[in-house]
């Protein structure tokens, strides 16, 4: 994680510091995600202490006031936050607001109870059913090598067939060869889950371990580039980049796609929504439900382009 902010007051600093390693040791937050957190909150403490004239300390931030507030907001939209960035940042602050009213007393109702600007959530973007066959087919075709083709297609398979992130199908180890049954996936914000393995993927895996020209420790990465390093998820990406320009597929058949499409097929085939959840490791079933607007609107696109009366 980066170093905190030098402008910021010494006690602010300290304050942001403890909060932040809290939410690593107890919340079991992510690199990224606390990064994300500490520019938030970071910009927020700076803007009222120019706001209000001079360093305060942490109880005089936790007083913030509705005024404070919507000044904050509003110059975060003129530097050209969008509204979707300027509600993750306003989490952060609540988040870090209420940490610093349980350690002072304070009263931090106000920033508490404040809305996030509203935004429309964009949608996942998945593939067909044969579109996603299509990717598995062609993502190897064009590798320098065999082993590489079948190390494309077993990650593609992975993102699809089990619904993966592509951090989380790279984490695998030599360890995980065979796939057994089931995996523990480590997700984000470390927690794990168990996966269940379909025949297809441990059959990619496995073509791609016999051709492998590296020893795979158990140790050591599963999935290795060229050179016998791990692999870089930018190779994903543009092995998967130039299979949907050979199959002339949009621009969202990303690797993440995979993902999605793993959890809009299982939905339209009348998985339930609940243990999809749980299969993708979202935190909350919200996330989730996404999946049941996509279901819908590919359901609305049938029903405009066949319906008599459409």
């Amino acid at each position: 994680m980066a170093g905190l902010d030098p402008f910021l007051a010494p006690a602010l600093v300290a304050a942001l510091a403890q909060w932040l390693a809290q939410l690593q040791a107890l919340e079991g937050a992510a690199g990224n995600t606390l990064e994300a957190y500490r520019r938030d909150v970071a910009r927020y403490l700076k803007f009222l202490s120019a706001h209000r004239g001079g360093a305060e300390g942490i109880a005089a931030v936790a007083r913030t006031s509705q005024t404070d507030l919507r000044a904050w907001m509003a110059d975060e939209r003129a530097r050209g936050l969008s509204p979707r960035s300027l509600a993750r940042a306003l989490s952060a602050v609540k988040g870090f607001t209420a940490w610093a009213a349980d350690r002072t007393g304070t009263d931090a109702t106000i920033v508490l109870s404040a809305r996030g600007p509203k935004f429309r959530r964009k949608l996942p973007r998945p593939l067909s059913e044969d579109g996603a066959r299509d990717i598995l087919s062609e993502i190897g075709q064009d590798a320098r090598e065999d082993w590489i083709a079948a190390r494309d297609t077993a990650i593609a398979t992975l993102l699809y067939g089990l619904g993966l992130r592509i951090s989380e199908a790279l984490s695998l180890t030599g360890a995980d060869h065979p796939l057994p049954p089931t995996l523990r996936i480590t997700g984000k914000g470390g927690k794990t889950r168990p996966v269940p393995v379909i025949p297809a993927a441990a059959e990619a895996v496995a073509h791609y371990v016999r051709q492998c020209p590296f020893e795979l420790a158990p140790e050591e990465p599963l999935f290795r580039g060229a050179r016998g390093g791990p692999v870089n998820p930018r190779l994903v990406q543009g092995a998967m980049e130039r299979a949907r320009l050979r199959l002339g597929l949009p621009a969202t058949a990303t690797p993440h796609a995979l993902r999605h499409s793993f959890a809009t097929h299982l939905l339209s085939a009348g998985g339930d929504l609940r243990a999809i959840q749980e299969l993708l490791g979202h935190a909350s079933l919200s996330t989730t439900q996404a999946y049941t607007a996509v279901d819908a609107a590919r359901l609305m696109e049938v029903y405009e382009k066949a319906h008599p009366r459409a």
